[in-house]
Order: structure tokens, then C-alpha cells, then sequence
């Protein structure tokens, strides 16, 4: 007898049977929702555009330029102003624009890698209230060796630096702390990010970046620009 009753536990009930088939059925059609429902989250997902995210970081249509804006070749830089290398490529970049009338134009950014040199990107942003953006620039750079000291940038020392510009000093401090300034300042950061900027001066040509930085490679980079 006690052989028996084991014999009728170990074996199910038909109706315990069909449960149990009835579970599994439910939740293999439960796994198969679920990774239905996965997958169309996943197609669901925007897809980002790289292209599309660095050319809209590169459309600044509110920064400085300066050339004929409907030029062949156009250049976009991230210049910090206390950077020595800056100082030496502006220049280049300059006589370029002078050897070939029209054909190009130069946008600049403002990134600030060296300490204390949110006050000199201030000052410039600034100097665009009175018109004198290009002089100001011209005069920081012709004068870094003044209020940059070991890559640190003396604050006190920038205004006098660029006194020859003449600039309305109080209206020029004023309108270093406006929201327009800081706006722009953000922007130029946030957009020199997405863009991969690390060092300056860091230039794009006609949305093409240096695969390697030197004045050779920039020169060659814009002379296929300006033969296409």
C-alpha cells in the first residue's frame, strides 16, 4: 500500500497537467512581448546625426567674421587669446585672405584653456558693441607677452594692453558682464565640445578639420579647398 500511494504523488492529476502546460505557454508568450516590445523601443531610438550635430555646431552665424561671407573656402577657428600659437597663425591667415581677394572667409570662436583668460574672451566679445572687434583682437595678440605670464593671464593687465584701440572703457566693462557676452562665451564652449577642440588654435575648412596641426597642413588643407 505504501508502494501505491507513492506511485499516486509522483504522478500529476490530468488537471494539474494541463496548469502547468498552461504556465509555460503564458510566459513563453511573455518572453516573446517582452522582446517584441524591445526591439521596437530600439527601432524606436532616434538615430544621431555626427554630421549634422558638427555642422550645427560649426553655424555661428553670430561670431565674428570677417571676408566676403559668400567665399569659396570658409574657415571656422577656436582661438584662445592667450595662446602663443594663435598669435602666430592669425597673421598667416590674414595674408592669405589679402593674396586672394574674396575667396575666403573667417569665422572666430573663442575657447578659454588658459587660466584667467574668460576675461580677455569677455573683453573681446565686448569690443563688438563699439565695432572695434578686429582691433581688439589685433592689440591682444600683438601684446600677450604683456598679461600673459606662464600661460597664466594677468587680469589687471589686459585693458591697458589694449589702450591704443580706444575703446569706451566703462561701457566696454559694462558690457562684459551682458547677458548677450556670457550667452556667447557658452555657446562657443558648448559647441568646441561636440566639436572634439582639445587644443588651439583648432581650425575647420569648409567643415574639414587638420587630421595633424601645422602651418604646412593648414595651407595645404585650404589650397584643396580653393582649387575644387
Amino acid at each position: 500500500m505504501s508502494n501505491k500511494k507513492a506511485s499516486k504523488q509522483d504522478n500529476p492529476k490530468p488537471n494539474a497537467k494541463v496548469a502547468v502546460a498552461a504556465g509555460a505557454f503564458l510566459l513563453f508568450i511573455g518572453i516573446l512581448a517582452f522582446v517584441f516590445m524591445s526591439q521596437d523601443n530600439k527601432q524606436a531610438e532616434p538615430v544621431v546625426d555626427v554630421a549634422a550635430m558638427r555642422a550645427a555646431a560649426l553655424a555661428s552665424e553670430y561670431s565674428p567674421s570677417i571676408g566676403n561671407p559668400n567665399a569659396k573656402v570658409q574657415i571656422v577657428e577656436f582661438l584662445d587669446p592667450a595662446c602663443g600659437t594663435c598669435a602666430m597663425f592669425y597673421p598667416m591667415v590674414k595674408s592669405w585672405m589679402e593674396q586672394v581677394p574674396g575667396q575666403i572667409h573667417l569665422t572666430v570662436r573663442h575657447v578659454a584653456f588658459h587660466e584667467g583668460v574668460d576675461e580677455a574672451v569677455k573683453v573681446l566679445e565686448a569690443s563688438r558693441k563699439q565695432d572695434k572687434y578686429w582691433e581688439t583682437l589685433e592689440a591682444l595678440l600683438k601684446t600677450q607677452q604683456q598679461w600673459v605670464l606662464n600661460h597664466v593671464v594677468q587680469k589687471d593687465r589686459i585693458l591697458p594692453a589694449i589702450a591704443s584701440v580706444g575703446l569706451d572703457i566703462e561701457r566696454l566693462k559694462a558690457d562684459m558682464n551682458s547677458m548677450e557676452t556670457l550667452r556667447n562665451f557658452e555657446k562657443d564652449k558648448q559647441d568646441s565640445v561636440t566639436l572634439k577642440v582639445t587644443a588651439t588654435p583648432e581650425y575647420f575648412v569648409n567643415g574639414r578639420q587638420m587630421a595633424s596641426f601645422g602651418q604646412q597642413q593648414l595651407a595645404d588643407l585650404v589650397r584643396e579647398e580653393l582649387e575644387k
